[in-house]
Parts: C-alpha cells; structure tokens; sequence
C-alpha cells in the first residue's frame, strides 16, 4: 500500500512498543513531504542505515522492517545509501561527545550534493505506516525513575530542585515526570561526569537539533547543569568554601590556579546556593534547608543534619524539612530516628503520599509489618492512583502471606508501569502464581 504524505500536515502518534521502551507522544511535521509515493511498497528503492538506540524496536527488527517495506538495509553509511534513520532511545553521541560517525559521514555526504536524508526514528515510523495512538502518555514518580534509569532518587529531586526538570503534574506534593526530559538531564550529566567539555557538548547537540528538533529541551538543559558544577561559591569578595559558607584563601599557587574563574565551568561540585553569602545569624529557615539539601546531595550527611535540624528550630512545623531529615537520617542507618521524623512529616500534613510511602518501606525494612501495611493503605486512601504504594503493598502482602490480595496491588501497578524494571518484577510475581 502506498504511503501518502500530504505537505504541511503535521501528524501525531506514538512510539510503538517492542521490548523495553515506553509510548511517549512525538510529532512529524512536512518534512517527509516529498517522499516517494508511486511504489506499492513506502521503502521501496531506499538504501537504510541507523544510528543510535533505537527507542520503537531492536536494530535486528529495524532491519527485517525495512526489507519487508521494499528497501534495503545496510550496517554503514555510504554514497549508495539513501537514508539514515536516527534513534531516538539515546542520543547519536559518542562517549567524547562528537556526533556518532554515521551521523558525520551523512552530514558531510550531504554536503556534498548527496540525496542522502537524515530522519529521526519517529518520522521513520510514521513513513512507514507504524501508528499508535491507543496508549496515553506515561509518567513517572521519583522512585519509578530511580529504578528505571538507575538514578538515585537524590539526583531527581536536586535536578527538580535546580529546575532542570519540571513535574508534569503534582498530586500531594508528588510529582509526577515525562521521562524523555529526564532521560535528557542523566545523559547531560553522564557526559560531563566523564570530561567532556561543555563546549562540544554543546556544539554536538546543535548539530544533531536539525534532525531531532526535541533536542531543544537539553540545549536549555546544558547551561542549568553547568551552572551546578562549580567547586566554589564566587563572590565579589573572593571564593566561599562549599561545605561551611566560609572564605578560602589560596595559601598555595596551584590551588590558585585551581580556582580561577576561567577553570569555574570545569569543575566538579555542585555550587552553593546564593544563601552562602549571608552570616549564620541571618540565615532563614529556607536557607537553611537549601544549605541541608546541598550537603545531601554532596553526601555530607553530618552537615545536612545539622543544617535541616537548624531550619527546624526556625520552622517546626514544616513537613517537607521533617521529610529530608528523615531521609537523611535513614542515609545515615539511623532507622529508628528517621522514622520518627516520617512521623512527624505526616503528623503536620496527613495527606504528605511519599511520607506515608517511605515510612512503610522503612517499617517494613524494620519488620513492623502492621504498622507498614498500615502506612502504605493510608498512602493510597489519598492517592488510590500511586503506583509506588502498590508495589510496596503487594510486596509486602505476600510476605505475610496474603497472595491474593498482593496480586490485586500487583496488576494494579501494571496498569501505571508496563516496562519498567519493577514492572518486570510485578510480572515474576504473578507468573509464580
């Protein structure tokens, strides 16, 4: 059947699903327009090659693909291929940050008056008839993101925290994220985790935005994440030490140098919030708390003690600062502790989801399996919807032996979670059954 492409239609669909990926919404707009549409068949004559993970399907399954669409499919770039064809699971980027070589080999084919086009895996799908609208889009909570992309839940909430990542949508202070914006900053940080410098970063990332446009998302990422790797606060007075707000002097040359305002971009540490600057004694409550949650992420548990203890002398009755602290705490295995302050988290505001839900998990870490199962129900009385109250329920339903009850929660997770790793582990649970 031949494929018709109309010029300045814009189409919208979703990824189809085949393996471990997650239907996300994309859209095509003309620039398939002028694609050959006389063949019964819509790759006929076409000469394919990919590049990058593929996020719709493995590459094995790319190539049977396009040999049954009429085309055929080569492993590398050269004048006799015809298109590429851009994953969209992760970026084309090599671990130096350069454009993958058949991304560069195409561009520079192009250049020279090749008819060689370079298309980004949605457009691909949608060139060839691979439509999907049944399945909404999906999100993630914290704790579904950690698993699935092996990020610690710490680096979620600093991201959000520096605005690098925004919530799609807050229920009782949980938020809830799109996955490709996530999946966007980890790679950023990866990159730069690794030395590679802001400036190629950059520079591979513009070039790859002709043929992947949502790549505008971590342009606007990149200076927000550089910013939060500075090793020293600087100041017109000078450098502030990051752990104590207090002045450093550069007693030796080389530690001058270390701190030179052109090293400031390459450094390793995330900056300290504007609140450095003030004396302790006008410190506010806020500060204090940006001061704990700094020295958390730095894995300075001592400091963010103490500094999320100070912001509760200002405010005591603050149940996020009652949340951090007990998560600090339990950082520190200092069960007993932390699940007092999860106590008192959801003691000043009862509807707190993810207090009730992590003070389950340490409950039940802790073998008070009441008390857990007691948590975890009055987390989902609130928010019947949240998909990690589910997990923990049904895991700990059939420890204590109750698999009928446990298969209830587990499904239900399955209906928010189709392809995560705890997905995959609510399945083993039902097909033990």
């Amino acid at each position: 059947m031949a494929l018709l492409i109309i010029p300045s239609t814009v189409i919208y669909y979703s990824r189809v699903t085949n393996g471990p990926h997650i239907n996300i919404e994309y859209c095509m707009t003309d620039e398939l327009s002028d694609w050959p549409v006389s063949s019964p068949l819509p790759l006929s004559g076409e000469t394919v090659a990919f590049t990058g993970t593929l996020a719709s399907m493995t590459h094995r399954a790319a190539a049977e693909l396009v040999e049954q669409q009429g085309g055929h499919f080569v492993q590398h770039v050269s004048q006799l291929t015809t298109l590429l064809v851009v994953g969209e699971e992760g970026w084309p980027l090599e671990a130096d940050g350069q454009p993958s070589v058949k991304l560069l080999q195409a561009q520079a084919l192009q250049e020279k008056g090749s008819p060689l086009r370079v298309l980004s895996e949605s457009e691909w799908l949608a060139a060839v008839g691979l439509e999907n609208r049944s399945q909404p889009q999906q999100l993630y909570t914290p704790a579904m993101l950690s698993q699935l992309l092996n990020v610690s839940v710490h680096d979620i909430r600093r991201w959000e925290r520096l605005q690098l990542i925004h919530p799609v949508r807050r229920v009782m202070r949980l938020p809830y994220f799109d996955l490709d914006e996530v999946t966007a900053a980890r790679k950023l940080a990866e990159l730069l985790a690794t030395g590679v410098s802001v400036e190629r970063v950059s520079e591979s990332l513009s070039r790859l935005q002709r043929v992947m446009p949502k790549l505008l998302q971590p342009l606007a990422q990149l200076p927000i994440l550089v910013q939060g790797k500075a090793v020293l606060y600087r100041d017109a007075a000078g450098w502030l030490d990051s752990r104590t707000g207090q002045r450093r002097l550069p007693f030796l040359e080389s530690e001058t140098e270390a701190a030179s305002p052109s090293d400031e971009a390459e450094a390793a540490v995330i900056p300290f919030p504007t609140a450095a600057t003030k004396p302790f004694q006008q410190l506010t409550a806020d500060d204090w708390f940006e001061r704990g949650c700094h020295y958390a992420e730095e894995g300075e548990l001592g400091y963010a003690v103490e500094a999320l203890r100070s912001a509760l002398v200002e405010c005591p009755g603050n149940a996020d600062f009652h949340f951090h602290l007990a998560d600090v705490l339990y950082r520190q295995g200092k069960r007993e502790a932390a699940i007092e302050r999860y106590y008192a988290a959801v003691e000043h505001d009862h509807d707190f989801i993810e207090a009730w839900t992590q003070l389950g998990c340490v409950l039940y870490e802790s073998a008070e399996y009441p008390a857990a199962k007691e948590a975890f129900q009055i987390a989902l009385d609130r928010h019947p919807d949240f998909p990690d109250a589910h997990f923990h329920l049904a895991q700990l339903l059939e420890r204590l032996g109750d698999k009928t009850a446990a298969r209830a929660h587990w499904e239900t997770y399955l209906s928010f979670d189709r392809q995560g790793p705890w997905a995959e582990i609510a399945r083993q649970h039902l097909d033990a059954e």
